[in-house]
């Protein structure tokens, strides 16, 4: 009876990680492959160009193809298809058939390893547009932007608390994907929409777990503090979570099991941590010694989380993280012996939701541009000084700054100190600035 459970469970594990239910998805969404130009040669695509011409005759756009490199990638991202063939001004998909829909290069080009991957055809564009929005919320763009603005112009208290479990789930998800080590769907039949995570591993889906995470503890947090109907806030929570999982399957990044483990794996983490987040929170802007440990904890869990595997993106996306969730740790304790950014009394609850006038609507925007240009200052500052002194350091030539970026050595302190002075600024240095110009 247990063996057989076994076996069941077993086959259905394979069978939602076949990567031909990946592949009639995107089919079903209007996403098609085209027809190989180059063939791998030693498991690597040669460097090729192009031109890529819309099916309704738009004029003809000139991209490049870069070759890929096995020392800069794990074997799982090795066989991604090449660029797609043009035929006299026509591009074709696998059966030779003139395409209708659009030829492009997949999206978020990986600048560390030179991944660029296969050409591929869009018969629809809604589709495309709305799952490139869904993956987006799970990439660093919408996290630098949709937390310091939360921060800024609606609710610093709920603010920190989602730092708190986004980098818990990040954290955890990306160490799991280095233990179980699966690779991303085979391509072919996937087709590679996005190359950007190619090299790291797929089980499970990170952005499964962000894209649940942060919807559902944004709602568990803001119901009852915030006056707003119920059905609205888990309409837009389940939908949030919906579109970043589609997303995934969509972009050819993930299998359906990754998705399932990912958002199970994230509700999982939320029932431990949940419960936790109000000590964590109290913690770290009272205790007298709480910027040590806060420091200590997370170059810890860096160090640990670096010895699992060799290098990949996934890597410093996790020091990213942890010095990003230190930087507005450390921020809220010092805001809160300054006084700044203090809670509401408990007689405010629930919070009114402000009337959206135009000059509310100008001030959001401004506080958001203005704390904007400081943060992408305080990174490009930050990292213009710690690469080169880091190499130094070490003894890493600097010249060739991608290829000193993957070493354990330089990628470790570059991103914790860069990311970790990021998160103070947008906690502490932005909304001090605000406040001494009366924008806060």
């Amino acid at each position: 009876m247990a063996g057989g459970l076994k076996a069941g469970f077993v086959r259905l594990m394979q069978y939602l990680q076949d990567p031909q239910h990946v592949a009639r998805f995107q089919r079903l969404c209007g996403v098609r492959g085209t027809e190989p130009r180059d063939r791998l040669r030693n498991g690597v695509p040669s460097a090729r160009h192009g031109d890529v011409q819309n099916g309704d005759g738009d004029a003809t756009r000139r991209r490049t193809a870069g070759a890929e490199s096995d020392r800069e990638k794990r074997n799982n991202a090795v066989a991604n298809g090449a660029a797609g063939e043009n035929v006299n001004g026509q591009a074709r998909d696998k059966d030779g058939v003139e395409a209708q829909g659009s030829a492009v290069k997949p999206l978020r080009r990986n600048s560390l390893t030179g991944d660029v991957g296969q050409e591929f055809i869009i018969d629809n564009k809604f589709l495309y547009y709305l799952f490139t929005l869904g993956t987006e919320l799970g990439n660093e763009l919408f996290y630098i932007s949709f937390f310091p603005f939360f921060m800024w112009n609606v609710d610093a208290y709920v603010s920190r608390r989602l730092v708190v479990v986004w980098v818990w789930v990040m954290y955890l998800g990306q160490c799991t994907k280095d233990v179980i080590r699966w690779p991303r769907p085979a391509s072919p039949p996937v087709v590679k929409v996005e190359m950007f995570y190619n090299s790291e591993y797929s089980m499970p889906s990170t952005h499964a777990m962000s894209g649940t995470a942060i919807p559902l503890s944004l709602f568990l947090l803001t119901y009852r503090r915030w006056e707003y109907p119920l059905l609205l806030g888990l309409s837009l929570a389940i939908s949030w979570c919906v579109l970043v999982c589609l997303s995934r399957i969509y972009m050819g990044m993930h299998s359906i099991l990754d998705i399932i483990a990912g958002f199970l794996y994230s509700l999982l983490i939320l029932v431990v941590f949940s419960p936790a987040l109000d000590i964590i929170d109290t913690f770290n802007r009272t205790h007298p010694y709480a910027p040590l440990i806060i420091i200590s904890l997370h170059v810890g869990l860096g160090l640990f989380s670096f010895t699992l595997d060799t290098w990949s993106t996934s890597r410093g996306d996790t020091a990213q993280i942890l010095g990003s969730g230190a930087g507005i740790a450390l921020a809220s304790h010092i805001n809160y012996h300054l006084g700044l950014l203090p809670d509401p009394p408990a007689s405010m609850f629930p919070l009114q939701p402000p009337s959206f006038t135009l000059s509310l609507i100008g001030l959001c925007l401004l506080r958001f541009l203005l704390g904007v240009i400081i943060l992408l200052a305080t990174r490009a500052i930050m990292k213009a000084l710690t690469i080169p002194l880091i190499c130094w350091l070490f003894g890493i030539p600097s010249s060739d700054v991608r290829k000193a970026r993957q070493h354990m050595e330089v990628e470790l302190p570059y991103r914790y100190i860069v990311y970790g002075a990021v998160g103070l600024n947008a906690h502490f240095l932005v909304p001090f600035l605000f406040a001494c110009v009366g924008l806060l």
